[in-house]
């Protein structure tokens, strides 16, 4: 625990009863809840002079004179420091291996595996894709359509296939674009993007390429983007709903401005990378995202990278306020991130 020079064990115990008492009921809490709590040997006195030198050192506030106390995001960030990360249970682990394994894409794991995170846990639930050129390709195919332009689709080894459609300065025949698609397949296949893009442009600077017709429409789709097609990553998030039941201080006001900005891609990604970004193997807790924007000040993301074989960074967390179960988030989320790794594998 930090923040203090010394914090004994006495005040880390109450420390943590405080909070899972908070947790729990949503209530301030008074020192002679503490005192009742798991046959204590103090009394309350002893126990509202700990509680006092934690509101001194930021850890607890006190609403009102009378009133118990309530932890701060300090506390629940020093709370979070020695949670164990504790295994499910066999049926649970079996669930999630099984609903995961069924999946034929990485957007249908992706949606899987943010609903699970939903179903138990009971608060938001997100999972990413952050496809890099570290992606291997699988096969291309060039389509002829009117005039000059060709259907260019890709497909990685992950399943994922994304197409474009170009325009060529020069109409090509069929049997060309079959001919370039033979010499991508049979060349490539099996090759990093980014590898296959810095042996293409060592090909296509040779002067050979303007005597071969074969690299001469290469060097067309490539000029096109022929394998750079749009690395856009993908974002799944379920449960915001949850949100409603989920903390009676969020009003109408603040769910719908939390809602604002959970919808917008682009600020969820920023939240994905800033707090997840050292997460690879290690599950991460940030507690208050007031950070990214002021709106979500009161909710807390637990989360992790896993890197997988084919290039892709998947990402899987779940959102939820100050009082969620942060024991049971924590091993939900490593879990099914272990799940989604060794599925990959």
């Amino acid at each position: 625990m930090t923040g203090r020079s010394q914090f004994d064990h006495r005040s880390q115990n109450i420390l943590q009863s405080i909070v899972e008492a908070y947790i729990e009921t949503g209530e301030p809490v008074a020192s002679r809840t503490i005192a009742r709590a798991g046959g204590r040997q103090l009394s309350p006195a002893t126990i509202r002079n700990v509680m006092a030198d934690l509101c001194d050192e930021g850890y607890l506030s006190q609403p009102h004179t009378s009133a118990g106390r309530v932890p701060t995001i300090k506390a629940f960030r020093a709370y979070v420091e020695g949670l164990p990360t504790r295994r499910l249970g066999a049926s649970e682990l079996l669930r999630v291996r099984s609903e995961l394994s069924v999946t034929d894409s990485m957007g249908e794991r992706l949606e899987k595996t943010s609903h699970l995170l939903t179903e138990m846990t009971r608060n938001v639930g997100i999972a990413a894709a952050i496809p890099t050129d570290t992606q291997t390709l699988a096969k291309v195919e060039f389509v002829l359509l009117a005039d000059t332009r060709v259907l260019m689709v890709v497909e990685t080894r992950d399943r994922i296939v994304r197409n474009r459609v170009v325009a060529l300065d020069a109409r090509a025949s069929q049997d060309e674009l079959n001919t370039v698609r033979n010499f991508v397949n049979e060349s490539y296949s099996g090759w990093t993007l980014g590898a296959i893009r810095r042996d293409l442009r060592v090909r296509l600077a040779e002067d050979r390429a303007a005597y071969d017709t074969l690299l001469c429409q290469l060097q067309a789709l490539y000029q096109n983007g022929l394998l750079d097609l749009g690395l856009t990553p993908e974002v799944h998030l379920e449960g915001t709903s949850n949100l409603f039941g989920m903390d009676m201080e969020f009003n109408r006001d603040r769910l719908r401005e939390i809602f604002r900005t959970l919808e917008e891609k682009q600020r969820l990604l920023e939240l994905l990378d800033r707090f997840l970004e050292q997460s690879r193997k290690d599950v991460a807790i940030q507690i208050g995202l007031g950070d990214l924007h002021p709106s979500l000040q009161d909710l807390s993301l637990i989360g992790l990278t896993v890197s997988l074989p084919s290039g892709i960074s998947t990402r899987v967390a779940v959102l939820g306020p100050l009082r969620m179960n942060y024991s049971q988030v924590l091993s939900t989320v490593y879990h099914v991130g272990e799940a989604i790794e060794s599925l990959s594998a």
